[in-house]
């Protein structure tokens, strides 16, 4: 079976550092589906791999589908994971849509 754009991704750049024990550790930064795609975010803008969106959401979804099985959700791929009572959530702002008269 061929490797999807996320595990190749990951394999190329990340595995090097990363295997699979450090997802399965007591006290891993990602607990919830936005704050694995914040820490995916991090660790490429730390290695300067200038990954797109759309590169950050297919290595999250691979690690996702194959360790974490977290529920995964719409929101945008945020730069962290955190909210203003530490609870994992995206950061990016919401905006209201309100209908004109």
């Amino acid at each position: 079976m061929a490797q999807s754009r996320g595990e190749l991704l990951y394999t190329t750049h990340c595995i090097s550092c990363h295997t699979t024990e450090m997802h399965w550790r007591d006290k891993r930064s990602a607990n919830n589906w936005p704050a694995l795609k914040a820490q995916v975010r991090r660790w490429q803008d730390a290695a300067s791999l200038a990954w797109s969106d759309s590169d950050i959401l297919d290595v999250s979804a691979y690690l996702n589908e194959t360790i974490y099985h977290f529920k995964q959700t719409a929101e945008p791929v945020s730069s962290s994971g955190l909210s203003r009572n530490n609870e994992s959530v995206s950061t990016v702002t919401r905006l209201t849509i309100r209908r004109l008269p």
